[in-house]
């Protein structure tokens, strides 16, 4: 009786050592391969990068709020690829509900196609080029 249960334990173990080496490796990974000394010549020691160059204006810029609707546009389509692409796969190999999942299928591109209208009528698939304002 004490057998299986010492397994089960070596088993528990070693999968909860596993999980944390694949969680703690990365880390320890990079700080073995992280450089030790950069930034060190010329002074450059407060810029974020070096290249080499001196860098041109201020890092914080704004951008647009359309690039993230055109984020979620994408993200709403790889949403539907992930989905259509496995039910394709399995769609004739089951032969008593052909009609309802055709229909399932249709409501489901149905509902992420209004994704087009919605940004089609809020304008993100128009580029339009901003004025560059002055900083003072």
């Amino acid at each position: 009786m004490e057998e299986p249960f010492s397994t089960d334990l070596i088993y528990i173990f070693a999968y909860c050592l596993g999980g944390l080496a694949f969680a703690l490796g990365p880390f320890v990974v990079v700080h073995l391969l992280a450089a030790r000394k950069t930034r060190n010549c010329a002074n450059k020691t407060d810029q974020a990068i070096e290249c080499g160059m001196d860098p041109i204006g201020d890092a914080w810029i704004r951008y647009s709020a359309v690039y993230y609707l055109y984020a979620l546009v994408f993200v709403a389509f790889a949403v539907d690829v992930l989905f259509l692409i496995p039910v394709a796969l399995v769609y004739n190999r089951i032969s008593e509900f052909v009609i309802r999942d055709f229909v399932e299928m249709l409501i489901f591109v149905g509902i992420l196609s209004l994704v087009i209208v919605y940004a089609w009528k809020k304008g993100i698939f128009e580029w339009k080029p901003r004025k560059a304002v002055p900083r003072i």
